[in-house]
């Protein structure tokens, strides 16, 4: 699921001898393909490839990420699954990549009678002009206040702390109504920023108007701005910015129907992780390779099937989740199947290990979203005939609707709900979160569920829909101005 901050870590793109070297790999792994059957081997010999160390944590843009949608693509391939994108199974987003070194950007904080210098790394910012001030009085002020009434920091430097949402910079610097010659927002945490990587830049969204935002992690310059009276002096480089190409994997099982066979039931999950923090891996295999992987031997398991469901499926693997659901939302823009004709969006996430931080969690799965549409109905009846228990989380199923890629197709009206074995363990984005850890024999069984749930949705004549869920209101009225009558 969606962390509220990252820092990526490019690498260039991977060379042709690399990939094919990764894709003959997928040779060796056991499938459902001939067998029809969802064992647990496959499963493992899967993630172990997807959250090895070679894959460097699947970063979004990063080689290993290159990789991993190339393995990903070999295996729908194998399954038989038509490729549906604009290159093969490839959904392809030009986008850009920014960066700064650690050395581009100098922050001075003169507080006290004595210089603070931040140090290399200690202050960053997602923007790509040069910013250049001596000495300007710093103002700080609460998050509230600044969004409200910061007309004192008018020509002068603006302090706020960090807020605990992904994009607060953006948000910030839309929403003010006060002319700061410069943002400092204190994030000692690292929520926010992009360390000493870089970030993406998508040419679709316009630029933010407002101040330039740095964010500051150094903790005695924080402390010393959130005294009052400090002075500030900045030199920031401008941004480099190079070409990136990223990547969707979407790949189509055609249904029987020849009317409903143009109608689609999505199965998704997101390949990307953390990548490469401090110098280690951050592998990933229960967020998200696990779902990625039931992902695939599904695709395997019903691709095997004599009899095809009436609606087509759409086995797809989606970029830049952990960045802010970067390639869902790509795709809600750029819709590959037409969205009107986009019956539901089943989005996995986190099928692998049982460890819950609340308890051991076998032979069940839960649902996000779970009363705002007839998606949980319909999935019960699968799972009550595989012997899994669908169930909705009293605390979380409302809560993390939004944390993963089924927001960016409900925003568009679609119904979207992820479903997940275990919501929180102790190493969730750790350096620990590996393969050993998973419980392969239930995720077996989970997506053998899974599975059958998805034939059984794109087999049935009734599409999923919103209910009157007070929560649900805003998606359904989307959903009837997306396929009015339906």
């Amino acid at each position: 699921m969606k962390a509220p901050y990252m820092r990526s870590s490019f690498r260039p793109l991977v060379s042709a001898v690399v990939l094919a070297l990764a894709v003959s790999s997928c040779a060796q792994v056991p499938s459902a393909t001939s067998s029809g059957q969802i064992t647990p081997e496959a499963l493992r010999t899967h993630v172990q490839y997807l959250a090895s160390d070679q894959l460097e944590g699947r970063g979004t843009p990063s080689r290993g990420q290159d990789l991993a949608t190339e393995y990903i693509a070999a295996q729908f391939r194998k399954a038989g699954l038509e490729p549906a994108g604009d290159d093969g199974y490839f959904q392809t987003a030009n986008w850009r990549y920014a960066e700064r070194k650690a050395g581009d950007v100098s922050l001075n904080v003169n507080a006290g009678g004595s210089t603070i210098a931040v140090p290399a790394g200690g202050a960053t910012g997602n923007f790509l002009d040069a910013v250049a001030l001596a000495n300007l009085p710093a103002v700080y002020m609460t998050w509230k206040d600044a969004l409200e009434n910061s007309e004192a920091a008018n020509g002068k430097v603006l302090v706020v702390p960090a807020a605990p949402v992904p994009g607060a910079a953006r948000q910030l610097r839309e929403k003010l109504k006060s002319k700061p010659v410069l943002v400092i927002m204190i994030d000692r945490e690292r929520r926010h920023g992009a360390g000493t990587g870089g970030w993406l830049v998508d040419p679709e969204q316009p630029v933010a108007s407002g101040p330039q935002v740095l964010v500051l992690h150094a903790p005695d310059a924080a402390a010393a701005l959130e005294k009052g009276g400090a002075q500030v002096s900045a030199q920031v480089a401008a941004a480099s910015v190079r070409p990136v190409k990223l990547r969707n994997v979407v790949g189509v099982l055609r249904g029987s129907d020849p009317a409903l066979r143009s109608t689609y039931v999505l199965v998704t999950a997101h390949h990307d992780h953390v990548g490469i923090r401090d110098g280690e891996v951050y592998n990933g295999a229960n967020d998200d390779a696990s779902g990625v992987v039931s992902v695939i031997e599904a695709a395997n398991q019903l691709a095997s099937r004599k009899e095809r469901p009436r609606r087509s499926i759409v086995f797809m693997t989606f970029f830049g989740e952990e960045l802010g659901m970067l390639g869902s939302k790509y795709y809600a823009r750029h819709p590959v199947f037409p969205l009107k004709d986009t019956v539901v969006d089943i989005n996995l996430e986190q099928t692998g290990r049982t460890d819950d931080s609340e308890g051991k969690q076998e032979n069940s799965i839960a649902m996000t979203g779970f009363d705002f549409s007839t998606l949980g109905s319909m999935l019960k009846k699968s799972a009550d005939q595989t012997g899994i228990r669908l169930w909705k989380h009293a605390a979380f199923s409302d809560a993390f609707f939004s944390r993963a890629d089924n927001q960016s197709l409900a925003d568009v009206g679609v119904p979207a709900h992820t479903l997940s074995v275990a919501y929180g363990f102790s190493d969730y984005h750790g350096k620990d979160d590996t393969w050993d850890k998973l419980d392969y024999d239930n995720m077996a069984r989970v997506t053998r569920m899974l599975a059958q749930g998805v034939y059984d949705v794109a087999n049935d004549t009734a599409r999923p829909t919103w209910t009157d869920a007070p929560k649900a209101a805003n998606y359904a009225a989307k959903g009837r101005a997306l396929s009015p009558g339906q």
